[in-house]
C-alpha cells in the first residue's frame, strides 16, 4: 500500500465515523419531533423485520408531533407495539388510519442528560477517529521500516493525517455542539 492509498482509506474511515455519530445524534431524542428518530425501529412485516419508514410514510406537521401513517391498515398495531418497545420514551395513539407520536417538553434535568449523552458519543467518536489515525502512522513506520518510503516522506505522511484527523476531530465537535444547542432550546 501507498502512503496516498494509506491517507486516503483512512479519510474515508474518518468520514464513515462522523456520519455514524452524525446518524446517532439525529436518533438521539432532544424534544422535537424528527422522523429520522424511528430508523432504528423495527417491525414485522410479513416475517421480516423491516424499518417503519419502510412501511409507513411519516411526517412532522408540528414540532413536538410525528404522524406515521401505515400503507396497509392491518400494519397499525405492529407499529404501535415495536414503538413501545423502543427506547424512545413515547407512547403512540392511533384512530384507526394513522398513529400519532406526541413528544413531551423535556424538563431542564433531562436536557442536561441528553448533553451528557451527547458528549460521550462524541468522545467515542473521536477515540475512534484517534484510533484511524493510529493504525495509519503504524503502517507509515512499517513503509519506512522496509524502506519503501523515506524517513521525510513518513514525517510528511503523518503530518498529512494529523490534518485529517484534526479535520475530522472538528467536524465532530461541530455536530456535537449543534445538537448540545438543539437540546438546550427550550
Amino acid at each position: 500500500m501507498t502512503v496516498d492509498e494509506i491517507l486516503s482509506t483512512a479519510k474515508d474511515k474518518m468520514r464513515k465515523t462522523c456520519d455514524v455519530y452524525q446518524k446517532e445524534m439525529i436518533s438521539l431524542r432532544a424534544g422535537r419531533a424528527n422522523p429520522q428518530m424511528l430508523d432504528k425501529i423495527t417491525v414485522d412485516y410479513y416475517g421480516s423485520q423491516t424499518p417503519i419508514n419502510q412501511v409507513a410514510g411519516i411526517s412532522s406537521p408540528e414540532a413536538r408531533l410525528l404522524v406515521i401513517n401505515p400503507w396497509e391498515a392491518k400494519m397499525i398495531p405492529a407499529i404501535e407495539k415495536a414503538i413501545q418497545k423502543s427506547d424512545l420514551g413515547i407512547n403512540p395513539s392511533n384512530d384507526g388510519k394513522i398513529i400519532r407520536l406526541v413528544f413531551p417538553p423535556t424538563n431542564e434535568e433531562r436536557r442536561k442528560e441528553l448533553t451528557k449523552v451527547a458528549r460521550k458519543s462524541a468522545e467515542e467518536a473521536k477515540v475512534a477517529v484517534r484510533s484511524i489515525r493510529r493504525d495509519s502512522v503504524e503502517q507509515f513506520r512499517k513503509l519506512k521500516k522496509n524502506s519503501e518510503i523515506t524517513e521525510d516522506d513518513q514525517r510528511k505522511a503523518e503530518e498529512d493525517i494529523q490534518k485529517i484527523t484534526d479535520k475530522a476531530i472538528k467536524d465532530v465537535d461541530e455536530i456535537c455542539a449543534a445538537k448540545e444547542k438543539e437540546i438546550m432550546e427550550v
